[in-house]
């Protein structure tokens, strides 16, 4: 019987060889699944989102779906805000923060330290997944967002375009910006450890926002508190990095020292396979629009991004950012059938196609 430290994917975040590249995505727990939106009907995000068995459940659906090679507990970046003191609320345009931070008084209010006691459901989903998973040796993830994401968010109050709050803090008042981006950086470390001792087998941390700063910005708000994330967790899951634009920090993010680099769909394949040392291993990066496309078309995407990382240990395929809601179910299939039944080209260039 496979174990989960013998998985594919473990594997992969490790640069072992593999017999094949493992598969998994970015969202794949949620919004494009019949069955999720079935169960929305009746339960509201953060109510999902604070029931442990409700959050197995959605966890698992995609992998009875589509047997992906990795599970990803449901949940979202901005659920350990409300551990820090701070409302967080859900409408129809998403999570927002009815009362965002802007002043030296609003960060004075939040509070550490984070406890399991805060926030008891994260733990309890965890072990009720790692009873279904581990007996079938599949691993679960982890995951928490990047200091610059969260901080960011609680200070503008919902999804912003140009960070216009964010920045007059970082310019302004940069004293301000760095004790609120300290506090959440203590928080989320808090965060992923709690996951980690609950069980899972690997960590992803999502710093989605980061793609607004310009490269200076980015080594001076961001990065350090990013390398003070994966050193905290460093030696206890394999930890992957994901940011997008990814392309233009690629030294900066190699210099952090995650073991995996989750690479966005706007960087080049090639490029980040030149750029990121096989130390580390390379995760994504399949655009998500295109899953909008007939399923042969899908699957010979699939096989170029496959054909790139040939050769290389330490490669898991994945889209360049989560699954749209409105992504056809065929099309997601359709991919991952095309990574497991990928062979490389036998010589003289014809290629072989076999399943797993």
């Amino acid at each position: 019987m496979s174990t989960v430290k013998d998985s594919l994917f473990i594997r992969a975040c490790r640069c072992e060889p593999t017999e094949r590249v493992p598969v998994w995505f970015m969202r794949q727990a949620g919004r494009c699944l019949p069955e999720y939106r079935k169960l929305r009907e009746r339960v509201d995000f953060l109510e999902l989102c604070r029931t442990p068995e409700l959050v197995a459940e959605v966890s698992l659906q995609p992998i009875r779906r589509f047997g992906f090679d990795a599970a990803i507990i449901f949940s979202d970046i901005l659920i350990p805000c409300e551990a820090m003191g701070i409302e967080l609320a859900f409408d129809e345009r998403g999570p927002h923060f009815p009362h965002p931070l802007r002043t030296p008084e609003d960060i004075n209010r939040l509070h550490l330290p984070y406890s399991d006691e805060e926030m008891p459901f994260i733990g309890e989903a965890i072990r009720i997944l790692k009873r279904e998973l581990e007996p079938a040796g599949i691993p679960l993830i982890g995951f928490t967002g990047g200091p610059f994401t969260v901080a960011s968010y609680m200070i503008e109050g919902r999804t912003s375009r140009n960070f216009e709050y964010t920045k007059a803090m970082m310019y302004r008042e940069p004293e301000t910006w760095h004790r609120l981006i300290e506090l959440t950086t203590a928080t989320l470390i808090s965060h992923l450890q709690a996951q980690i001792r609950a069980g899972v087998d690997a960590v992803q941390i999502f710093n989605i926002w980061t793609h607004g700063l310009s490269p200076r910005d980015y080594r001076e708000f961001a990065l350090p508190y990013v390398q003070s994330v994966l050193e905290a967790v460093k030696g206890t899951a394999p930890r992957i990095y994901f940011m997008l634009n990814s392309g233009s920090h690629l030294a900066e993010i190699v210099s952090a020292s995650p073991d995996v680099i989750s690479v966005d769909w706007n960087t080049d394949l090639v490029l980040a396979r030149e750029k990121i040392p096989e130390r580390i291993a390379i995760q994504g990066n399949l655009d998500p629009v295109t899953l909008y496309g007939d399923p042969d078309f899908v699957a010979e995407r699939v096989r170029e991004c496959l054909m790139i990382m040939e050769g290389r240990d330490g490669y898991i395929f994945n889209l360049g950012h989560g699954l749209l809601p409105e992504t056809p179910l065929e099309s997601i299939q359709a991919a991952v059938d095309a990574v497991r039944n990928f062979r490389p080209p036998a010589p003289g260039g014809a290629r072989e196609a076999a399943s797993s």
